[in-house]
């Protein structure tokens, strides 16, 4: 039976390290500040926007809620965010997704300063991560490495397989995996025999949308499986994109749905935000 990777533990020891380094940076005059923006008000996204803040307050990083009306138009979004960028005070600023019709994601995306994009979502830190420079890296895949590093698994030299190719996880999680020097493939939904290019991963990294789509028949023996997809069942009940029951006798490792790479993602916005300040005080 696989060791389970137990995200709220490695997520809590990565917030008390980014509380003693926000203290420390406090006490030389700085204080962290993140600016969360969130137009109209979707349930989920209030409950991600609650739980940022929430983070924030426990490390110590000061937060700033901006709420806007659900009308808010294109152009009153950019100048704030524009504003935003030139204050000196502010050391990230993230847009909570996803951004009503009528508002141009993309445009919004790219109106961020790339040194304030502690989403990661930016071009040029896109750019950054491929070419191996200093930039903000996607939180859930750059959670998923610390998953793995903080358990004491080695990723230099293993076949590591991600499903999924989206802009978010798929594609920063292949990069990273590779700057760990992993022999990387990428799966997605033009794959042909899946579960054979599954079955060769010494570490597989499961983020295709698709609730419990990972049997047992695509998983090797003693293979590390982390699971980056939530959904909820019919039963109203969490699961991932990896079936945990059938898959978790075969693999050596693997991360549970809840409790596995969610809390991840906001301790290393955490990070993110730390880093940021850190870089903006030198």
């Amino acid at each position: 039976m696989a060791q389970i990777i137990d995200g709220k533990v490695i997520s809590a020891q990565m917030k008390e390290e980014v509380k003693q380094r926000a203290a420390k940076l406090a006490a030389q005059g700085t204080t962290v500040t993140l600016a969360v923006i969130q137009v109209g008000n979707d349930p989920a996204s209030s409950v991600y926007v609650g739980n940022k803040k929430k983070a924030c307050e426990y490390v110590g990083i000061r937060s700033l809620a901006y709420e806007l009306e659900e009308d808010t138009t294109q152009k009153e979004l950019l100048e704030l965010i524009q504003e935003l960028n030139g204050r000196g005070d502010v050391n990230g600023i993230l847009v909570q997704l996803p951004l009503p019709g009528h508002i141009r994601e993309e445009e919004v995306i790219q109106t961020i300063s790339p040194d304030k994009d502690v989403d990661g979502f930016h071009v040029q830190n896109v750019g950054r991560l491929n070419v191996g420079g200093e930039g903000f890296v996607s939180c859930t895949p750059a959670g998923v490495i610390q998953l793995l590093k903080r358990s004491g698994i080695m990723i230099e030299g293993k076949e590591c397989v991600v499903v999924g190719r989206s802009n978010i996880v798929g594609k920063p999680m292949a990069a990273l995996l590779l700057r760990e020097n992993g022999t990387v493939t990428v799966c997605h939904s033009r794959t042909k025999n899946l579960a054979e290019v599954t079955r060769r991963a010494d570490i597989l990294v499961v983020a295709i949308g698709k609730p419990k789509f990972i049997t047992a028949e695509y998983v090797k023996d003693g293979a590390v499986v982390v699971d980056v997809g939530i959904h909820r069942n019919e039963n109203g009940k969490l699961c991932g994109d990896v079936d945990f029951d059938s898959v978790s006798p075969k693999a050596s490792y693997i991360t549970p749905v809840p409790g596995g790479v969610g809390p991840m993602t906001i301790a290393m916005l955490m990070e993110n935000c730390l880093q940021s300040a850190e870089r903006m005080a030198r």
